[in-house]
């Protein structure tokens, strides 16, 4: 299957240098660039791509609310954005998580591993490199109280969806939920899904950040 990516930063050497990294991959194909968040959304909603690379700091209109609003369209919840940025913990990226990107990269990735991250969050895996993607959500986690309204929110789950919630929030997969609830990795799946369709999440990264949010989990705890 070929992955569509669209890629949206504001300097053209970047995006210059991330197209030829994609180019020379056979399943792996640029089909649209942009230069601000406007732009971005307006290539996302016109090519409706299976990834966005998403830099954060644009001008104008900026990545994350770029990403809000794509996350805010019903028509392109099948599009998943990836954060561009320089710093591995930034709450720029916190914030860009809230607002519904799926995950983020270091701008330094190596070629082989930005290969491998577009095609994980493009065949639906969710969370890139979760023990790091969690440490930026601890580290702001840490600035804020919980929810007050925490309990109220997570009222719609089960007791078994709320404990796959906060096995996910740990960095687990399905696979490693699946063998310390003694379940199968499908049904571990399943809970992950049933949990994010009741909180109305896109991905198991709003999952991660609304669990620390909410208090299920908090920052420093395993």
């Amino acid at each position: 299957m070929t992955v569509r990516v669209v890629l949206a930063d504001d300097q053209t050497v970047v995006r210059a240098g991330f197209r030829a990294l994609l180019d020379l991959t056979d399943d792996l194909v640029v089909v649209a660039e942009a230069a601000d968040g406007t732009q971005a959304v307006e290539a996302v909603r016109l090519t409706r791509p299976d990834v966005v690379l998403m830099d954060i700091r644009m001008p104008g209109v900026d990545g994350i609310e770029a990403t809000r609003r794509i996350a805010a369209d019903r028509t392109l919840d099948a599009v998943r954005v990836v954060m561009l940025t320089t710093y591995q913990v930034d709450a720029y990226v916190f914030e860009a998580l809230r607002h519904g990107a799926a995950g983020f990269l270091l701008k330094d990735i190596e070629p082989d591993g930005l290969r491998a991250a577009i095609r994980t969050v493009a065949a639906g895996q969710g969370l890139l490199a979760p023990a790091v993607t969690r440490s930026v959500v601890e580290e702001f986690a840490r600035l804020k109280a919980p929810e007050t309204a925490g309990a109220e929110r997570l009222a719609v789950l089960t007791d078994r969806e709320r404990e796959v919630m906060a096995l996910v929030a740990a960095g687990l997969s399905n696979e490693e939920i699946g063998r310390q609830l003694i379940m199968s990795p499908l049904t571990a799946k399943t809970h992950v899904s049933r949990a994010m369709i009741k909180l109305g999440t896109r991905d198991r990264a709003q999952l991660v950040v609304l669990a620390y949010e909410t208090g299920l989990v908090r920052a420093g705890e395993r």
